[in-house]
């Protein structure tokens, strides 16, 4: 009856129809311009072909539709919020169109049917769901809420609860949560899911189920009593309010939007709807969640080009045994990678066995593993004094103290312990690679990786290619990151690498800034109320001011021009009086454990006033908006130096280490596209009118380009 590239309709027996999303030459099914214009013109053709009888919804793929195509976003989302909402509504009408069909359709769910997957489900009369399939709307997690009427019909079908929980919370569910729910109708098992829907379906047909009272519902508005309703809405505002992110306004705005549609009638309620997506569109989170979902992808793609010259890690092994080794160790072993764990000393060896026993009983306790798996994962972790194996392995990660002779001295007995041609990486946040590997016979074969801590939690490594680091190599350590669950990140070999080199400028304006006067407090509110995880002074307390004093020393003597040391400086007077944060129990704030054994901060009113000697012209008040600058505008800068200097390929590289290695702001994106949000123009005006603070302020040449040009980082 029809065929295109993403859609088939093929008539079936007694009067049935099939309409098969197949997305032509890719894996998964997408709901790309070009798809929805081919379900129109399906739609079109079943509702004038005499004699059909009933409608079936599948799907020829392994999932049903995974959602609409995000790359098609950037260029859609540079218009008006009216010419969006414009769209959208345009494109509602098609799935209206399905859904006021003469005659009766089900949907079978064969697999994952997320945002406009499930929201094309819900035009359809009936839906079956295979027992190991997913649905779920998770558009909250790109700053965006529904836009294909599933705000208006999820509440219709399953209750305003129900849509408010699955909308806000962006969470898929399983076949038997969506059956309980009230979102499909049955659940059948995965082989015996076709013939259960066309059943249904000439159940339907035949008139034994009310299919019309079903679409019924969806045109007309829920009828929910005023007190229940207000009850309802108030309870989720206020959970939405205590728990969203910053700067996040997506699980609120839907939530008003659906209170305001729910008593509306169908066209009038998507009338809401379009128009309300137009505004989220625009909003800054939108554009950085969809941005860092593109730059995941744009990853993924640099792996598979990794993996074609990369040698699988079958046999790995971890040199050193304490709080970094112990944990690479943990995670290489929970992800399927057997390793052996050397230490020279058995009290290590056994705390990192103790330790990886305890992450693993507490994924026991959770749920998320069995205790076989559990005692299979620790039987495969091998501890070990000596070098047995070791000529066996396909992989060895260095993680020995942060000492260059150490490593030195570590590194050229381990290179004659191991095979040619196995891949050694020195696990360092701070030295360089090209000296910690000068001394090497093979410097081919050696890598930098800098995992992050805790590594168990922290999914971001930097894979550092040295001077002489081979293609093999580099390519070996991204594949074996990505199989131990992680994010790798290709990096030069420079001071600091990526992450930390952008941070240190960031620390210094926070020491510049208070020794200027600013209450280190404040700066730490309004740092998170930016959207920082932690403020600056809790940051320094939780890394260990001592740590933190060592870094911003070793990183900042490899910039000296735009990272000099900051006279005055709060962080290393409070580490010089051994104030070093939560290891010592206080630094700029006061430590103490709760009843549960988590350590809470209060204010110090010895941090206070050793703080206040730096400040020879006492307390001075700063906007929040100052401050923000005055942090913010230093990191800009860097992450620009770094890029020019091709530190990394591409922003997007950049901006993803960024919000995975630092918790730089989701609803930001990244520092480059923050830039880019903020315009380069602007940020090269803010600099300028912060040039007497120094260099760290000082816009790039580049920068100055791009903003005149109005150039951006990223292309629309």
């Amino acid at each position: 009856m029809y065929q295109g590239q993403g859609i088939r309709v093929l008539r079936l027996q007694d009067g049935l129809v099939e309409l098969c999303f197949d997305r032509s030459g890719e894996s998964i099914n997408k709901l790309d311009a070009r798809t929805v214009a081919e379900f129109k013109q399906a739609i079109a053709l079943i509702a004038a072909e005499p004699g059909v009888r009933g409608l079936l919804m599948t799907s020829a793929k392994d999932a049903f539709i995974v959602g609409a195509d995000i790359t098609e976003f950037g260029a859609r989302f540079e218009q008006t919020a009216e010419a969006i909402a414009a769209q959208v509504r345009i494109d509602n009408e098609i799935f209206v169109a399905c859904e006021d069909l003469a005659i009766p359709s089900v949907a079978a769910i064969n697999g994952f049917a997320l945002g406009g997957g499930l929201e094309m489900a819900l035009c359809a009369s009936l839906r079956v769901m295979a027992q190991t399939a997913q649905v779920g709307l998770p558009e909250v997690k790109l700053g965006l809420f529904p836009g294909f009427g599933g705000t208006v019909r999820l509440p219709r079908v399953a209750g305003p609860a129900v849509a408010l929980g699955w909308i806000a919370g962006g969470k898929p569910a399983s076949a038997d949560a969506a059956l309980t729910a009230g979102v499909v109708d049955a659940v059948a098992a995965p082989d015996a899911l076709r013939a259960s829907a066309l059943a249904m379906l000439n159940q339907a047909a035949n008139g034994e189920l009310d299919w019309q009272a079903r679409q019924q519902r969806k045109r007309v508005g829920v009828a929910l009593g005023g007190a229940e309703a207000t009850a309802l809405f108030a309870a989720e505002r206020a959970r939405l309010q205590a728990g969203s992110p910053a700067h996040q306004p997506a699980a609120l705005m839907a939530l008003e939007l659906m209170e305001s549609a729910l008593g509306c009638e169908r066209s009038a309620a998507l009338d809401l709807e379009a128009a309300a997506f137009g505004r989220v569109a625009k909003t800054q989170a939108a554009s950085a969640l969809v941005q860092a979902f593109l730059n995941e992808q744009a990853l993924k793609k640099r792996y598979k080009d990794h993996a074609r010259q990369a040698t699988p890690v079958v046999q790995a092994a971890v040199l050193g045994a304490g709080i970094m080794g112990g944990g690479i160790a943990f995670t290489s072993a929970r992800r399927g990678t057997p390793v052996r764990m050397k230490d020279i000393s058995v009290a290590q060896l056994e705390l990192g066995m103790t330790e990886a026993a305890k992450q693993l009983a507490r994924q026991v306790k959770s749920g998320r593993l069995s205790q076989p798996k559990a005692n299979s994962v620790l039987g495969s972790i091998t501890p070990q004094l000596d070098d047995t194996g070791f000529d066996a392995v396909d992989f060895v990660v260095e993680a020995v103290v942060e000492n260059l002779q150490v490593k030195h001295k570590v590194l050229a007995a381990l290179e004659d312990a191991v095979a040619p041609g196995t891949v050694i990486a020195s696990n360092t946040s701070s030295l360089r690679i090209d000296d910690i590997g000068a001394p090497l016979k093979r410097p081919e074969d050696f890598v930098g990786m800098h995992f992050f801590n805790p590594v168990p939690v922290m999914a971001l490594v930097e894979v550092i290619r040295g001077e002489r680091t081979s293609n093999h190599a580099v390519s070996t350590a991204v594949g074996y990151a990505v199989a131990m669950g992680k994010t790798p990140i290709v990096v030069k070999d420079c001071p600091g690498f990526l992450v930390n080199r952008i941070l240190t400028p960031y620390i210094n304006a926070f020491s510049q800034l208070v020794a200027d006067g600013a209450d280190f407090e404040q700066v730490d509110k309004a740092m998170e109320a930016f959207g920082w995880p932690m403020g600056p002074a809790y940051l320094q307390d939780v890394v260990g001011m001592d740590t933190g004093v060592h870094v911003i020393d070793v990183i900042g003597a490899g910039y000296p021009q735009r990272m000099p040391a900051v006279e005055r400086n709060a962080v290393k007077l409070l580490a010089s009086r051994q104030l070093y944060g939560q290891k010592s129990g206080a630094g700029f704030y006061a430590y103490a454990a709760d009843a549960g054994g988590r350590l809470r901060k209060s204010s110090s009113k010895e941090a206070q006033a050793l703080v206040a000697t730096l400040q020879p012209k006492g307390r001075r008040d700063f906007s929040d908006a100052e401050i923000v600058d005055r942090m913010m505008l230093p990191m800009l800068v860097e992450a620009a130096h770094a890029l020019e200097d091709g530190v990394v390929d591409t922003p997007a590289e950049l901006d993803t280490a960024l919000l995975l290695g630092l918790g730089f702001p989701a609803w930001a994106g990244g520092a480059l596209k923050y830039a880019d949000w903020l315009g380069l123009a602007d940020v090269v005006a803010r600099c300028d009118r912060h040039a007497e603070l120094g260099p760290a302020y000082h816009a790039t040449p580049r920068m100055r380009a791009m903003a005149q040009q109005a150039a951006r980082y990223y292309a629309a």
